[in-house]
């Protein structure tokens, strides 16, 4: 009688399953539509949680810090030690954002002026570059009266070239900000997005043990000890991949620009501090990040001296060996053990849906999931043999 209900109930979730997925099928458009209006719903909040937990690091650093000095400021006054256990996750916090402002401003003011001192050289070399590529072109086509006259008589005005350059794009921009309203309503948009993240990943961030505290308590009334044995499982996976990926990669980046900084310095390659910076920022990015910098300065170099250019190109490989082989295992470990494929399309993904954060959080995310897989295959195989 048992097995006979079973298997009623068994028909009817595959006949409700069924009709699930037909009703998907013939209604997609409508589906991909309402899936794209929750995505765009809660993504705020996603980009929040991302914040909270990327700040959650260096804040919970600093809290223990303030914690050491917290017996100095208490001193015997049980007062001074209340109000000063009330005011550590703020203090944490403030700290935090005043930290992470000044790292990109500092950058920012090293990016900045070295960019602009670039263009100018840029510039100048292709100014000086011009008159020696037309006396080549003289001396190539020299059998060609024509040509020659041709090229000797062409005069270009630089200047004035640059001067409608600018104007165009100056126009331009002013035409398509003042007619365009979505452009207006896509930049307003995107920095309401921005501050409603930052508020909610304050609030996450101020409240993050009533937080836990609550999951677990609706965790533990809702689901089975088995469940919820598994529940924890998963979250301690997640919190040490997560934690391990992002302190050892933002640790390995700091290192791989620093090693480019000094060796440029060593053997006197132009741009150092700005291919350095460059190189460790695109370091967040893996696999893709680091060649993408590398690329970029060879082709600032190359303006220069084609001979120092390829110099930085081998300097680059023989750092990147160093660093792929020695650094990275060291500093961020076999935390995420993903095979390159896995973590290009993380990257894809993830770059695609919420930019650089996306990057660094969809890696870790996909590490986990390949984990989990892993361990019930694994797990799987076992039963199957013991079978």
């Amino acid at each position: 009688m048992d097995s006979d209900k079973r298997k009623v109930k068994q028909i009817a979730g595959l006949i409700v399953f069924t009709m699930l997925v037909y009703t998907i099928f013939i209604n997609y458009e409508k589906v991909f539509a309402g899936i794209e209006f929750l995505w765009d719903l809660i993504f705020p909040f996603v980009l929040g949680a991302a914040i909270a937990f990327l700040l959650n690091l260096p804040m919970r650093g600093i809290e223990k810090l303030l914690k050491k000095f917290m017996p100095l400021i208490q001193g015997k006054n049980n007062s001074k030690t209340s109000a000063a256990e009330r005011l550590l996750r703020p203090v944490s916090l403030l700290l935090t954002f005043g930290c992470v402002i000044a790292v990109i401003s500092i950058v920012i003011g090293v990016v900045l002026p070295q960019l602009v001192s670039t263009m100018e050289s840029i510039g100048q070399a292709f100014m000086a570059w011009l008159p020696q590529f037309q006396d080549w072109l003289q001396k190539t086509f020299a059998d060609n009266p024509e040509i020659e006259k041709y090229i000797g008589d062409v005069q270009i005005d630089w200047v004035a070239v640059f001067d409608s350059v600018k104007n165009f794009i100056f126009n331009g921009a002013t035409n398509i900000l003042s007619h365009t309203f979505s452009a207006t309503m896509g930049i307003i948009s995107g920095v309401t997005t921005f501050f409603i993240a930052v508020v909610f990943a304050c609030y996450i961030l101020m409240q993050k043990e009533k937080l836990e505290s609550q999951v677990r308590r609706i965790i533990k009334v809702t689901f089975s000890e088995k469940t919820v044995g598994k529940i924890n499982y998963v979250a301690s996976l997640t919190h040490r991949i997560f934690c391990s990926f992002i302190t050892g990669q933002c640790l390995e980046a700091c290192i791989l620009g620093f090693m480019f900084f000094i060796c440029m310095l060593i053997f006197r390659l132009p741009y150092a501090l700005l291919i350095a910076v460059l190189i460790a920022f695109m370091a967040l990015i893996p696999i893709v990040g680091a060649f993408i910098g590398c690329i970029v300065g060879a082709l600032l170099i190359l303006l220069i001296d084609p001979f120092k250019a390829l110099f930085f190109v081998i300097m680059f490989l023989v750092l990147q060996q160093i660093e792929g082989n020695l650094i990275y295992p060291h500093v961020v470990g076999g935390s995420v053990g993903l095979p390159s494929i896995w973590v290009l399309m993380a990257v894809t993904i993830g770059g695609s849906l919420m930019g650089i954060v996306g990057m660094l959080v969809f890696i870790p995310l996909v590490s986990v999931i390949y984990s989990l897989i892993g361990s019930w295959v694994r797990q799987r195989e076992k039963c199957e043999k013991s079978a």
